[in-house]
C-alpha cells in the first residue's frame, strides 16, 4: 500500500476540509481567547488556502450559560463533541449534547442549567478552538506573553501536576501538566481555580500588631522580635496548629521551632476527632499502593469517602476501574452519586458505622477461613450480620487486587480508631492493601515532617507526647501559633476553638490571609507567600516527594513561609537554622527520613497498620462533619468563582 500525503488531490482534499470547517467560524482570532494556542488556527496555516471563497452570510448562535466557571462564544463551535465525549466517556455525567440538524446543530445542555461537574473545567483545555474559555481568565492575558511553571496541588493527597502561567510577577490561570502516574491530563476545578484567591481582598500587605483594639502596620524585624518575645515567655503553655496544605519544608521547620521552644503541642489533623490509637499511625497515611495502580483494582471498599468532593483524581480512577468491572463497596451516612458502578451500597449512619464494618469482617474471616483478630473479638460478637454485609464480603473477597480505603468522613469519625481497626484487620484477612485518605495536599508530609504531637521529624517517635489538635482548642493555652491560613472556626471541629484562642494572652497568625474574625483573636498578623509563590515539596498519599519553585512573586511585602520560620527560630537563639534555600531544607529532613527509613516505608500495597486497639460498638447520639470541596482551606475558600458553583453553595453538613 501507498499513501500519499502530498499529491495534488491530498492537499486539494485538505484545502476543501478546511474550507468546509472555516465556512461559518467567525474570523475573530485578534480577541479571540484561544489566540496563539488554537488547534484550528495551526490546522488552517498548515492545511488551509491563503484566500476564502465563502461570502455568504455566516452563521451566529447564541451563548450558552454554563456557570461562574467556563465563557461560551458558541459561534465559534466546529462540532468536534470534544466537550460532550468527555462529559460522558471521562466525567460520567453527560452535561452536555449536540442539538438540532444541518448547520442548525450546536452544543448545549438539554435543559437551560450549568454543569456542575468537579472536574467541568477541562473542556477549556479540550475545546480546540475559543468556544469554550475559563471565564475568570477571559480577556486577561495572551498565551505567548506568559511563563510556564510547574506546580503541586495543596488541595488534596494526590498531589495533581499543574502549570501556572505568570505575567509580569502575577499568576493568572492554572492549567494541567501531564502525569500519566497521578492525574494524567485531567485536573479537578478546585485547582484550577483556586489561584484567584492569591489575590483575595483578605491578603495581608504588611506584617500587623494589634495595639488594644487597633491594628498598625509594622516592619518584619519589630514583628519577628515580638513573636520571638511573646512565643518564649510563654514556650510551657504553647500551642501550634498548622494546615496540611502548607510545603513539607514549613512544617518540618514549624515543628523543629515549636519543639526548640520546649512544646511539643503542634498538630495538622485540625478535623479529627479521635486521637486514642494514634500510637500506632504508620509513618505517614498512604493510600496502600502507587494511584496508577487503582486502574487496575477488581475490588475496593470505601468507608466514609465521599471520592469526587475529596479526591476526584481517585475518583476518575476508580471509575475507570469500576468501568472494567470493578466491584465497589460504599459506606456512607447518605446515599451518595459517585458517577460509577457501585456493587454493595451500605447506607450507614456514623452510629452504625463500627457495627457495619465488624459484620463485614466477621463475614469476610468465615470466608477465608480465617480468625478475627482477638482484640477485635468482641465488636465481632456483636455484629448483626445481614445481606448487605455478606454481599460486600463476597465482593471485596473476589478478584486479585483489592484495596480497603477509609476516607474523610472515617477520618473525622468520633470512633475513628475503631473504624481504622476493623477496616486494617478485613484487608488483613482479605489480603487486601489498606489506606487512609488523609485530608489535605501534605498530610503525609506532616507526619514525615514531625508536625504531629507524638511523632518527630523523620517518623521517630516523640519522647513526651504533646497535645492533639481537639485538645489545643478545647482549652485555652497562653499561646498559640496558627500556621498556613489556619481559621479555626472553619478548619477545626472544636466547637469553641476559635473563642478559646481568642481568650489567649498571646495568638500568632502566619498566614496569607486575614478577615474579621482572624484579626479579632490574633495579637500578631505574619503575611506568608501561597503556594503559587514560595518553593516547597508535597508528599503525596503514595509517599512521592514533589517539589516546585514559586511561580508568582510574593504578594506585597508577603514572604515565604520556611524564611519566616528561618528568622523566628535564628532570633530564639534555636541553634541548626542556618538555612539558605528551601532545597537545603528539604534534603536535611530526607536525611533524617532515609536514616530512619520512613523513606522506605512507601506504599508497597501491604498492611501498614498493625495496631491492637479494641473496637467498641458507637452508640446513638455520634456524628461526622462533611465540609464541602470548595470550603476546604483558606485559599480555595477566597476563589469567586469557586463559591458562586453549586458546591461552594453548600457549607458544612453534618451527619
Amino acid at each position: 500500500m501507498i499513501v500519499r500525503t502530498k499529491s495534488d488531490k491530498a492537499l486539494k482534499g485538505q484545502q476543501s476540509v478546511m474550507e468546509c470547517v472555516l465556512n461559518n467560524h467567525p474570523v475573530d482570532c485578534p480577541i479571540c481567547d484561544q489566540g496563539g494556542e488554537c488547534e484550528l488556527q495551526d490546522l488552517a496555516v498548515g492545511f488551509g488556502r491563503d484566500l476564502s471563497r465563502y461570502h455568504e452570510r455566516k452563521r451566529s448562535v447564541q451563548d450558552e450559560n454554563l456557570g461562574p466557571l467556563i465563557a461560551t462564544d458558541m459561534t465559534r463551535c466546529i462540532q468536534c463533541t470534544r466537550c460532550v465525549r468527555f462529559t460522558q466517556e471521562i466525567a460520567g455525567y453527560q452535561e452536555l449534547g449536540m442539538i438540532g440538524r444541518g448547520e442548525n446543530v450546536k452544543v448545549r445542555t438539554y435543559i437551560e442549567q450549568t454543569v456542575h461537574h468537579e472536574m467541568s473545567g477541562n473542556v477549556i483545555d479540550l475545546c480546540p478552538v475559543g468556544a469554550l474559555v475559563s471565564k475568570p481568565y477571559r480577556f486577561s492575558a495572551r498565551a505567548w506573553e506568559m511563563m510556564s511553571h510547574p506546580l503541586v496541588s495543596p488541595h488534596d493527597g494526590v498531589g495533581t501536576n499543574l502549570f501556572g502561567h505568570v505575567l509580569r510577577g502575577k499568576i493568572m490561570r492554572v492549567i494541567p501538566r501531564e502525569n500519566e502516574t497521578i492525574n494524567e491530563t485531567w485536573i479537578p476545578d478546585r485547582d484550577r481555580f483556586s489561584y484567584e484567591g492569591v489575590y483575595s481582598p483578605d491578603r495581608i500587605q504588611k506584617p500587623m500588631v494589634r495595639k488594644g483594639s487597633e491594628w498598625v502596620e509594622t516592619d518584619w524585624e519589630t514583628a519577628l522580635t515580638k513573636v520571638v518575645e511573646g512565643l518564649k515567655s510563654r514556650a510551657s503553655d504553647l500551642g501550634v496548629l498548622a494546615s496540611s496544605t502548607s510545603t513539607l519544608e514549613e512544617l518540618y521547620l514549624l515543628g523543629r521551632l515549636a519543639r526548640g521552644l520546649g512544646s511539643n503541642n503542634i498538630d495538622h489533623r485540625l478535623r479529627q476527632r479521635d486521637f486514642s490509637d494514634q500510637a500506632a499511625d504508620p509513618v505517614y497515611p498512604n493510600l496502600g499502593m502507587s494511584i496508577a495502580n487503582v486502574d487496575s483494582l477488581n475490588g475496593l471498599l470505601l468507608v466514609g469517602a465521599n471520592l469526587r468532593r475529596e479526591v476526584p483524581i481517585l475518583a476518575h480512577r476508580v471509575r475507570k476501574a469500576a468501568l472494567k468491572g470493578a466491584k465497589v463497596i460504599s459506606m456512607m451516612p447518605v446515599a451518595t452519586e459517585y458517577l460509577f458502578p457501585v456493587a454493595v451500597s451500605i447506607q450507614s449512619g456514623p452510629a452504625q458505622q463500627v457495627g457495619d464494618l465488624a459484620a463485614i469482617l466477621s463475614v469476610a474471616a468465615e470466608s477465608a477461613g480465617k480468625t478475627v483478630p482477638e482484640h477485635l473479638s468482641s465488636a465481632v460478637q456483636q455484629a448483626k450480620v445481614g445481606d448487605q454485609h455478606r454481599a460486600a464480603a463476597a465482593a471485596l473477597v473476589a478478584g486479585e487486587k483489592r484495596a480497603v480505603w477509609l476516607g474523610a468522613l472515617a477520618v473525622r469519625h468520633p470512633a475513628y480508631a475503631d473504624l481504622r481497626a476493623l477496616a486494617a484487620a478485613i484487608a488483613e484477612v482479605t489480603g487486601a492493601s489498606f489506606g487512609v485518605l488523609a485530608e489535605g495536599g501534605n498530610a503525609a508530609g506532616a507526619f514525615l515532617a514531625g508536625a504531629v504531637p507524638h511523632r518527630e521529624a523523620g517518623g521517630k517517635a516523640a519522647a513526651n507526647t504533646g497535645l492533639n489538635a481537639l485538645e489545643m482548642v478545647q482549652k485555652t493555652l497562653k499561646a498559640y501559633v496558627l500556621f498556613g491560613g489556619v481559621e479555626p472556626w472553619a478548619d477545626s471541629v472544636g466547637a469553641d476553638a476559635a473563642r478559646n484562642i481568642g481568650g489567649a494572652e498571646f495568638v500568632v497568625a502566619v498566614t496569607p490571609f486575614a478577615n474579621d474574625q482572624l484579626r479579632a483573636i490574633a495579637h500578631v498578623l505574619l503575611p506568608m507567600g501561597t503556594y503559587v509563590e514560595t518553593s516547597g515539596t508535597y508528599v503525596n498519599l503514595e509517599g512521592n516527594w514533589q517539589s516546585h519553585a514559586g511561580a508568582a512573586q510574593p504578594f506585597a511585602e508577603s514572604r515565604p513561609g520556611w524564611k519566616i520560620l528561618r528568622v523566628l527560630g535564628t532570633l530564639a537563639n534555636i541553634s541548626g537554622f542556618e538555612y539558605q534555600s528551601s532545597e537545603d531544607v528539604r534534603e536535611e529532613l530526607r536525611k533524617l527520613c532515609t536514616e530512619s527509613g520512613a523513606t522506605a516505608a512507601a506504599s508497597t500495597g501491604a498492611i501498614n497498620y498493625k495496631g491492637t486497639h479494641r473496637a467498641t460498638k458507637v452508640t446513638a447520639g455520634a456524628d461526622v462533619l462533611d465540609v464541602s470541596m470548595y470550603h476546604i482551606d483558606a485559599l480555595v475558600r477566597r476563589a469567586p468563582s469557586l463559591q458562586k458553583t453549586r458546591e461552594g453553595r453548600t457549607l458544612a453538613v453534618t451527619y
